[in-house]
């Protein structure tokens, strides 16, 4: 397959992940958890922390990270050890404008396992993700994932 064949083909991939946001400002909001995925997906640590505004929270686990290098250093332990090789599987359910520059998103999905074929059910997660438009972009402010079986 030619580099631009490969690239159109990813560029579908990707733009399938949108649902009914492709456009205007709620697409540019999902862009967040996009970004998130695709950087969790090369295991980066670095490019997932970046995501985030620098005072972000993530809740991983029992876990409360608070801001970009507590974030950093937790996804370096993780990437090399339980998630290295697993990816995320996400689907937007919602995007409500909270102000021009702050949005709610809501995605259903989870973590697949490396190795795994698909998302086993009791890796399925509901994920809120809150969103601000600092300097023209979109960040991350915080991420809070709940299991959907308990």
């Amino acid at each position: 397959m030619s580099k631009a064949a490969e690239l159109v083909k990813g560029a579908k991939q990707w733009a399938s992940h949108y649902g009914q946001y492709a456009n205007g400002t709620e697409g540019a909001v999902l862009t967040v958890p996009l970004r998130f995925r695709g950087a969790w997906e090369s295991n980066d640590a670095d490019a997932v922390a970046d995501v985030f505004t620098e005072n972000g929270s993530m809740l991983a686990g029992d876990n409360q990270l608070k801001g970009r290098e507590e974030i950093r250093a937790y996804l370096r332990e993780a990437f090399a050890g339980p998630y290295q090789g697993a990816r995320l599987v996400d689907e937007p359910l919602e995007i409500k404008m909270l102000t021009d520059d702050v949005a709610l998103a809501v995605t259903q999905g989870g973590i697949v396992r490396d190795g795994a074929g698909e998302l086993a059910p009791e890796d399925e997660v509901r994920t809120t993700w809150v969103v601000a438009r600092r300097d023209g972009d979109w960040h991350l402010m915080s991420h809070q994932s709940s299991p959907l079986k308990g």
